[in-house]
């Protein structure tokens, strides 16, 4: 199974989809990574200010964080290979990496909280 692993900066909380004023980039990927995993993508996302330690675990963040700073965040890595720093991809770049068709089935509603940005219920998003 293909892994691919977010290393956020610092959030609020764990997918930055929170708060009284949302990023609608944020708000995409949300959706994006919770599509992915309905294609049978395992992914695995770590914020900066919540979970530090996977930082500096992973001598691959580590090195780039030691180079570039906090500006190098987001990471996207790939099965462990680095694809993307410092910008948040969108859906059909995440797909090629992963080797998904981007208009597989699944999912595709818009985010995580619709386009109304209510809570779906149990889903702990917005």
């Amino acid at each position: 199974m293909t892994e691919l692993t977010v290393y956020d900066p610092p959030q609020c909380c764990s997918t930055g989809v929170c708060g009284p004023s949302v990023d609608p980039k944020l708000s995409r990927l949300a959706a994006d990574l919770d599509w992915l995993k309905n294609q049978g993508v395992a992914v695995t996302r770590y914020n900066l200010s919540q979970q530090p330690g996977a930082f500096v675990e992973n001598a691959t963040i580590k090195a780039i964080l030691e180079r570039r700073g906090e500006d190098a965040l987001p990471v996207f890595l790939v099965d462990g290979e680095v694809m993307s720093q410092g910008s948040y991809p969108d859906r059909e770049a995440l797909a090629s990496w992963v080797g998904v068709s981007p208009s597989s089935s699944g999912d595709d509603s818009g985010g995580c909280c619709g386009d109304g940005a209510e809570k779906r219920h149990g889903s702990g998003c917005c």
